[in-house]
C-alpha cells in the first residue's frame, strides 16, 4: 500500500474502479482493510438515526420508492411533524447511542414556506449535541445557505445508480439535477452524505458507474452510504432479484478503497441480511450503520441486534 492509497482522488477512472471491484475477494478485502486501518484505526462505527419528518405524497416517480404518489403502496401522506416530535425522537435516538440525527421529508423539493419550520428543526436538533442531516429533495438557490445557518452538518442527496441506467429508476428529475443539488450544499459549506441503491436491476458495470460518478464529486462526500434494495410492493421493482451479500460486500470494499477518508455505510437493507452478512460488509470496510427500529418507511434492525453485531465484529459505536 502507497501513499496514494490512503490519500482522496478525483482523477480515477472506471476502468480502474472496474479492476478494483473484479479483483478477487481476499485480494479486494486486504487492501480495503489496509486503507481502513491506515485512516480510520479506532475502528468505531458511527450510528446514525433517520426520522421520516414528512412522509408520503411525493411528486417524484424513483422506483424504489415508497413515498411517491406515483404508486400506490398502502402509504398515507401526512404533514410536515411539529418541531417538539422530531425534538423528542432526536433525544431518544442520543440517548440509544446515535450520533447524527437525520430528518428526511418526502419532497420533490423545499418549499421556501416550509424552510423555516426545517430550519427550526435542525436548530434544535443541534442544540442537543447532534449533528445534523436532513434529505429535502432538490435545493434552489439560498436554500442551502438558510439550512446552514441554522446549524445543518450534512445534505443528503443520493445519485442512486450510474448516470447511464438512472432513466430506468426515475424519470421526474435527472441525473444532473441531482449533481446540481449537490453543488448548492457544497457551495453553502454543508458537508455531503451521498452514494446510492445497489439491487434495483443494474448491472456490475452500473456500481462502478455509481461509484466512478461519486468520485468525481471534488471533496469526496464525507458520507457515503450503500443501500441495499428494500422490495415494496406496489412499486415497480417490488418484485426485483435480490442482490447477493458478496455482491453487496464487494461494492463496499470498494467504495473504502476509493473513497479512504468517508464514512462507508451500510445502509438500507440490513433487516433482511444475516447477522453473519452484516458482518461481512462491516469486515469489507463499512463504518457506518443506521440505527433505530425505522428508516423512513422500513424496518431496521433492533438496537439489541445491533449491539451484538458490533460486539461480534469487535467494533464500538462512536459515542461509547
Amino acid at each position: 500500500m502507497t501513499s496514494a492509497d490512503l490519500t482522496p482522488r478525483q482523477n480515477w477512472t472506471r476502468e480502474e474502479i472496474a479492476a478494483l471491484y473484479e479483483l478477487p475477494l481476499d485480494q479486494l478485502f486486504a487492501r480495503a482493510l489496509a486503507v481502513k486501518a491506515a485512516n480510520w484505526p479506532d475502528g468505531k462505527v458511527q450510528k446514525s438515526q433517520l426520522l421520516s419528518i414528512k412522509t408520503g405524497g411525493c411528486a417524484e416517480n424513483c422506483g424504489y420508492c415508497s413515498q411517491s404518489a406515483s404508486f400506490k403502496t398502502g402509504l398515507k401522506a401526512e404533514k410536515l411533524m411539529p418541531v417538539e416530535e422530531v425534538v423528542d425522537a432526536a433525544r431518544r435516538a442520543k440517548a440509544n447511542g446515535a450520533d447524527r440525527f437525520c430528518m428526511g421529508a418526502a419532497w420533490r423539493s423545499l418549499k421556501d414556506r416550509d424552510l423555516p419550520k426545517v430550519a427550526e428543526m435542525i436548530s434544535a436538533v443541534k442544540a442537543e449535541g447532534l449533528e445534523t442531516c436532513v434529505t429535502l429533495g432538490m435545493l434552489e438557490e439560498g436554500q442551502a445557505e438558510a439550512l446552514k445557518e441554522a446549524g445543518l452538518d450534512y445534505y443528503n442527496h443520493n445519485l442512486d445508480t450510474s448516470r447511464e441506467y438512472y432513466s430506468t429508476v426515475v424519470t421526474t428529475r435527472t441525473f444532473d439535477d441531482r449533481i446540481e443539488t449537490l453543488g448548492r450544499a457544497r457551495q453553502a459549506g454543508i458537508k455531503l452524505c451521498c452514494g446510492g441503491i445497489l439491487g434495483m436491476g443494474e448491472s456490475r458495470s452500473d456500481r462502478v458507474g455509481l461509484i466512478h460518478e461519486l468520485s468525481l464529486l471534488s471533496p469526496h462526500p464525507e458520507s457515503v452510504p450503500v443501500n441495499k434494495l428494500v422490495p415494496i410492493e406496489g412499486t415497480p421493482l417490488a418484485n426485483s432479484e435480490e442482490l447477493d451479500t458478496l455482491e453487496l460486500a464487494r461494492a463496499i470494499a470498494v467504495c473504502r478503497i476509493v473513497f479512504p477518508k468517508s464514512w462507508v455505510r451500510l445502509s438500507a437493507g440490513r433487516e433482511t441480511m444475516s447477522s453473519e452478512g452484516q458482518a461481512l460488509c462491516i469486515l469489507a470496510g463499512a463504518n457506518s450503520i443506521f440505527v433505530g427500529d425505522r428508516l423512513l418507511t422500513t424496518a431496521n434492525p433492533a438496537m439489541d441486534k445491533d449491539a451484538r453485531l458490533l460486539e461480534s465484529v469487535g467494533g464500538s459505536c462512536a459515542t461509547c
